[in-house]
């Protein structure tokens, strides 16, 4: 956040434009609300989604720090004035929220707030969600709202967008919900494949075991060791596909975390060696992160079930404006052009969707007997 209000047209694109560029529903909040409180100079601001039940699913606030908040408590109802908005779908102003009828009181933590501007935010008929300032930064005389009839203009002009904003992020993850819907049902039909060929192989294999054991004793112990490896593959196979299916902890530890500790269990699971090193890299805005996330999975899959590498190196590190992931293989490597001819692409298509996505790119080099390199640069780091 600036320092001081912002003003004009200028102001009011940068803030349209800051919602718009976000397409996780956190994200756009988190940036309608910033925008608000600092457009219209106020000390706090706050924005509501209200479920089925007379509550919050998510209420978002600025202004207040992350001690405060916890402080608290649990989020509100709808009640008062919070309920007012909500249900009559309409605008408020008041000199001193305190002083209302309607004003029920607040938990001890809860700063204190006098004049206050709320208004709703509309898809069509539908309330989706409250936008709720307080505390305007200007003189007041006794009795009376800092908030104009012109703030109220403005933040009218800002929910409109808002709306907008909100509506195609809830779009964008329902869409991705799909897909990762589409994923696991890719992953539990490669797994179902993959592990019923090991355990069909192992059990003709233990089978000739057993037949071989009275009378060729030494034919029968090289058929008990095939027995062990194939068990082992299976093993990996299972491995690796918990890793894939169990939902990343993106939100609760960070890419980062998240990628070393993935990257662990492959190595442990996997006879290729695989390392991770990050270095640098701030928290990224969560379609990036989970675009990173995805395509070194993705690169992961393809280096461990395919090229027959024996090491894989797996690097994030800062960039300049961004962030970038790199997963390097000892593998047998490919000609892409063959590839991409053949109409074989090991993934590289997806990885690439998912690179440009988020406003980032995607290279890919390698050759026959020369191992892999996949390098992708996001923004934002």
């Amino acid at each position: 956040m600036s320092q001081g209000p912002r003003s004009g047209l200028a102001a009011v694109s940068s803030a349209l434009l800051a919602m718009s560029r976000h397409l996780e529903v956190r994200d756009v909040l988190k940036t309608i609300v910033a925008s608000a409180r600092e457009l219209l100079d106020a000390q706090y601001a706050a924005l509501g989604v209200p479920d089925d039940h007379g509550g919050f699913a998510q209420f978002v606030v600025d202004g207040v720090s992350e001690q405060q908040w916890r402080a608290i408590g649990p989020l509100p109802r709808q009640h008062g004035i919070l309920a007012a908005m909500l249900q009559e779908a309409k605008a408020e102003r008041l000199a001193d929220v305190r002083k209302d009828p309607r004003f029920e009181g607040w938990p001890s933590a809860h700063p204190e707030m006098s004049d206050f501007l709320g208004l709703p935010i509309r898809d069509g008929d539908e309330v989706i969600g409250a936008l709720f300032l307080a505390n305007k930064n200007c003189p007041k005389p006794e009795g009376s709202c800092g908030f104009t009839e012109d703030d109220e203009d403005l933040l009218a002009i800002l929910a409109q967008h808002a709306a907008i904003a909100l509506t195609n992020a809830r779009l964008y993850e329902r869409s991705r919900e799909l897909t990762i819907a589409e994923e696991r049902s890719r992953l539990a039909h490669e797994l179902h494949d993959a592990v019923s060929q090991k355990l069909f192989s192992l059990r003709l294999t233990a089978q000739a075991a057993a037949a071989l054991v009275d009378r060729d004793p030494s034919r029968a112990k090289g058929e008990l060791h095939q027995v062990a490896a194939l068990a082992a593959e299976a093993a990996d196979e299972l491995r690796a596909a918990v890793v894939e299916l169990r939902p990343a902890a993106l939100d609760e530890d960070g890419l980062v975390a998240t990628l070393r500790t993935q990257i662990q269990v492959l190595d442990r699971a996997h006879s290729a060696r695989v390392t991770f090193a990050g270095c640098g890299v701030r928290a990224l805005p969560a379609a990036q992160e989970e675009a990173v996330l995805r395509v070194a999975q993705e690169a992961l899959h393809n280096a461990l079930r395919h090229s027959g590498a024996s090491q894989v190196d797996v690097t994030l590190e800062k960039r300049a404006g961004g962030a970038v992931l790199r997963i390097t293989d000892d593998g047998g490597g490919f000609d892409p052009q063959s590839i991409r001819r053949a109409g074989r692409h090991l993934g590289l298509v997806s990885m690439r969707d998912r690179a440009s996505g988020v406003g980032g790119a995607l290279t890919v080099e390698s050759a026959p007997g020369k191992g892999t390199t996949i390098e992708m640069e996001v923004p934002g780091g």
